[in-house]
């Protein structure tokens, strides 16, 4: 038992300290390889390797932890726009262990729980531009690359739990 418990949180703490370094060198990532990574959606990714792999309170401590790191550590995004990624992140990991524990169906849970916290955050984030507390555009990233990615994470994490069996608590 205690065993189990320790390997649970050493699976955890790799995962975390894994995505909180990848989080805070994804800018000189992104230079070295020539690619913005950070429209492939790397915070969601890491929540939702989370998810698959490490029990669920690790999600919870990702979708927090991550966007307060990249402001803290990189100065990006701007503090409410961090705010509204936390909140999205949160808002995506409850929904999925909530419709997964109604519907038993991982795909469509992974996937409405992206689109709904994507529509939430978008609708916070066009407020908060129309309020003039915060700039730029209401979608930076593609939609094109916003679908692909959300159809892979929704695809993983069905193959994981098809594979895995039974999710952790």
């Amino acid at each position: 038992m205690k065993s189990s418990i320790t390997l649970k949180l050493s699976s955890s703490m790799v995962l975390d300290i894994l995505a909180v370094l990848f989080v805070i060198f994804l800018g000189d990532i992104s230079r070295l390889i020539g690619y913005p990574i950070y429209i492939l959606d790397p915070m969601r990714m890491m929540v939702i390797l989370a998810i698959a792999f490490t029990p669920r309170w690790n999600g919870w401590v990702l979708a927090l932890l991550l966007p307060f790191i990249s402001y803290y550590f990189g100065g990006h995004p701007h503090l409410l726009k961090t705010c509204l990624m936390a909140t999205e992140l949160l808002l995506n990991v409850w929904l999925f262990w909530f419709l997964f524990s109604r519907i038993r169906i991982s795909f469509i849970s992974i996937l409405l729980s992206i689109l709904f916290s994507k529509a939430v955050y978008y609708l916070l984030k066009y407020i908060s531009i129309q309020q003039g507390w915060v700039n730029g555009d209401l979608v930076s990233t593609p939609l094109d690359i916003q679908v692909i990615t959300t159809i892979i994470f929704s695809a993983f994490i069905f193959t994981v739990f098809l594979f895995k069996g039974k999710p952790k608590k």
